[in-house]
């Protein structure tokens, strides 16, 4: 006995798959910059500096600027384990701020290198998954 296809059968006659994921909205998707000022006088404190620098990346982040550090989310919800993580993880002294924009405003970001005017980064082509 044949096994059974899954899918609609299309008026030709052939499979027709289930459609993909719809492509996410500028508006549904957002950046989370995590921008930092921390102590790096003592070793401590330069300890703590480079600690909460490796969870940023090891989550994902990348370095944008100098302590300005950014990630791509499919959706707000998706970003609060993160920024969950990020809280828990706080440096004991510094000053750090979470902050979400939606991809279409992150998109329309002026960066300037010298004079020249560059584009902003794009969401990232394929999700990984840990």
């Amino acid at each position: 006995m044949a096994k059974r296809r899954k899918g609609r059968r299309a008026a030709s006659g052939s499979v027709r798959r289930p459609s993909a994921r719809p492509a996410v909205s500028g508006y549904q998707s957002v950046w989370m910059f995590a921008l930092f000022d921390l102590p790096v006088a003592t070793q401590p404190d330069r300890k703590a500096y480079t600690s909460f620098r490796r969870l940023l990346l090891n989550e994902g982040f990348s370095m944008l600027q100098f302590s300005v550090y950014a990630r791509w989310y499919r959706s707000e919800e998706s970003a609060e384990a993160d920024r969950g993580l990020i809280r828990a993880h706080l440096p004991p002294d510094g000053q750090v701020r979470l902050l979400m924009v939606t991809d279409r405003q992150f998109g329309k970001m002026d960066i300037f290198y010298g004079k020249i005017r560059r584009t902003a980064e794009e969401q990232p082509k394929q999700l990984l998954l840990f």
